[in-house]
């Protein structure tokens, strides 16, 4: 059963978006309203003008001031339509570009809730696909009314010129209303399963455009291309019922609109013969009962419209997640000192993190490890606030991040990543990211620090290479990640295996910076090398979801299973260890 409207979350949020895309260009909505609604009063003019002049030229009448008045009212009405192309046009993309700039704002305060629920493909085909359907929405609307006015103007002015003529039109309305209402039903239904057609696609084009080089490596791209096309028979299914549906409705129009004109016509020329009405009487009537019948129009606004109502309920469901709320509490004056208590959560219908409890002291290092799927990354995420736990808090200073302004939470706290995303413009604008005013020297320093400047500076302009022009390695996109987390600075650097594709040369280099005179004062560090354990302060253990023990490298090592966290063995463990730093068995 179809949700009512008031209990439908996205169908209320889709509603709420369209009313403030249309504010957002009222003026001009305003005017495309008045535009339309003339073209059509010029429309319903023209007419009786006709008919008027046929009279007099019949009487052998000065007709000349009413041949004027007609090709007056042409003129305006193609000065209308004019003013209609451009407002539309003007309307639709200033709507479209409100809806494109409020959701892709909504999606990044959300975060990655978005992604993990809708997919990114799918994301980005509802905000650059969807929108611009959606963004149609006003205009629409306005034309519809228009669409809306010729008709009922038209059975007016069949009445002013006899209520037998209006009478007998009337008589056969309830089929052309039954007839609109099922056009907007079916294609708002059909509309809907071609957009979520459309999505799926997308989505997973984006997967394979993301896996480009293992599809290549595997000589799986037919298999690709089947998978990303799967939704296709969906979508011509529901492409064709659309054309059915609007087809279907304009055979009926075609049977039902002729017969109710030819009903008008030969009342008028009864009325004619009884010398009721005149030659241009039964002109004007003519022309008011095409008007009148004028389904094909409403059955192309109303499909259109219905479209547009579709795809912004798809918008409204991005609309509906709710964004991440902030606080108001000020981080006070503090070392940096880390605390997790109870924290619980769960992704995918599965318990990542169980009653974690965990504290890492100020100006500490802590390294935390274990097998893969032991839910390392996702504390990190939870630690900086990229994430909410189901249960339990996470404070920094004693504050729980929730309460945290956004500001504050965001000046406080640092990130690196395994595989960076670098945007900006320039590589040092990348690097500089999120600094109010990062200036060169800044930027240089975390990039030295970050074992990043040589590099950069033999690109062809330096820090002012753009980052698509920068050719790199996956080692150098780590590097520069870092130098942007120690250009960041704050209180509390997070690492979320942002040392991987590293040498160990290098590796080590820059993990002597982080414990010596570097950017963060408290450090958290998702590790999966031994050597980088073995220069944390303390290392947080974790298996399936908890934290299995808290101490010193050198102490943990003697345990076999956490050495099979490395993935070392127990013989030769101690040899690899030392190799790398760490301390053997």
């Amino acid at each position: 059963m179809t949700p009512r409207g008031d209990d439908d979350p996205a169908a209320g949020q889709a509603r709420a978006l369209l009313r403030t895309a249309t504010r957002y260009s009222g003026a001009r909505c305003a005017a495309l309203c008045l535009v339309s609604i003339a073209a059509t009063g010029a429309g319903l003019l023209l007419p009786a003008a006709l008919g008027r002049a046929l009279d007099l030229l019949l009487a052998q009448d000065p007709a000349t001031r009413w041949v004027l008045y007609c090709a007056g009212l042409v003129l305006l009405l193609a000065l209308f339509d004019a003013a209609q192309t451009v407002l539309t046009g003007t309307v639709d993309a200033r709507s479209t570009a409100w809806l494109r700039r409020t959701l892709t704002g909504h999606v990044l305060g959300v975060g990655p809730r978005a992604a993990d629920r809708f997919g990114s493909g799918d994301l980005v085909a509802r905000l650059v696909g969807n929108a611009a359907e959606a963004g149609t929405t006003p205009s629409a609307r306005a034309a519809l009314l228009a669409a809306l006015a010729g008709p009922v103007g038209g059975v007016v002015a069949l009445g002013l010129i006899h209520w037998w003529l209006a009478a007998v039109f009337l008589a056969g309305a309830p089929v052309l209303t039954l007839l609109l209402r099922a056009v907007s039903r079916d294609t708002s239904e059909s509309a809907a399963r071609y957009q979520r057609a459309q999505g799926r696609i997308a989505a997973a084009l984006a997967e394979a455009v993301g896996g480009v080089r293992t599809v290549r490596a595997a000589g799986t791209e037919d298999k690709e291309t089947a998978r990303v096309l799967r939704p296709l028979p969906e979508l011509s299914r529901a492409g064709h019922r659309m054309w059915r549906v609007q087809g279907r409705a304009a055979a009926r129009a075609v049977a039902v609109a002729p017969l109710l004109h030819l009903g008008v016509v030969a009342v008028a020329g009864v009325l004619l013969t009884r010398d009721r009405l005149s030659v241009g009487d039964v002109l004007a009537a003519s022309r008011y009962a095409v008007l009148a019948t004028g389904v094909g129009v409403l059955v192309g606004r109303l499909a259109g419209l219905a479209r547009a109502r579709a795809a912004a309920r798809r918008l409204g469901e991005v609309r509906a997640e709710p964004a991440t709320g902030f606080g108001v509490r000020r981080l006070p004056d503090g070392p940096g000192r880390l605390e997790l208590r109870g924290v619980t959560a769960r992704r995918g219908g599965r318990t990542v993190l169980d009653g974690v409890d965990l504290a890492v002291p100020g100006g500490t290092t802590l390294a935390v490890v274990g097998p893969s799927g032991a839910g390392k990354s996702l504390l990190a995420a939870l630690a900086g606030r990229l994430a909410d736990p189901d249960e339990g808090e996470v404070l920094l200073d004693g504050v729980p991040l929730r309460d945290l302004p956004h500001a504050d939470l965001r000046s406080a706290v640092g990130y690196a990543f395994a595989r960076p995303a670098l945007l900006g413009g320039t590589v040092g604008q990348a690097i500089g990211l999120g600094l109010p005013d990062p200036s060169p020297a800044r930027v240089r320093e975390a990039a030295r620090t970050a074992l990043a400047d040589d590099f950069v500076r033999r690109l062809p302009d330096g820090y002012d290479t753009a980052v698509a022009d920068a050719p790199r390695s996956g080692g150098e996109s780590q590097r520069l990640g870092l130098a942007r987390a120690f250009a960041h600075g704050g209180r509390l650097l997070i690492l979320d295996d942002a040392l991987s594709s590293l040498d160990t040369v290098t590796e080590r280099h820059i993990t002597d910076a982080l414990l010596g005179d570097g950017p963060g004062s408290t450090r958290l560090l998702v590790a999966h090398r031994s050597a980088t354990a073995a220069c944390a302060d303390a290392v947080a253990w974790l298996d399936e979801g908890r934290v299995r023990a808290v101490g010193r490298h050198e102490e943990l090592w003697r345990l076999s299973e956490y050495r099979a966290a490395f993935g070392e063995g127990t013989e030769s463990a101690g040899t690899g260890a030392s190799a790398e730093g760490g301390v053997p068995a």
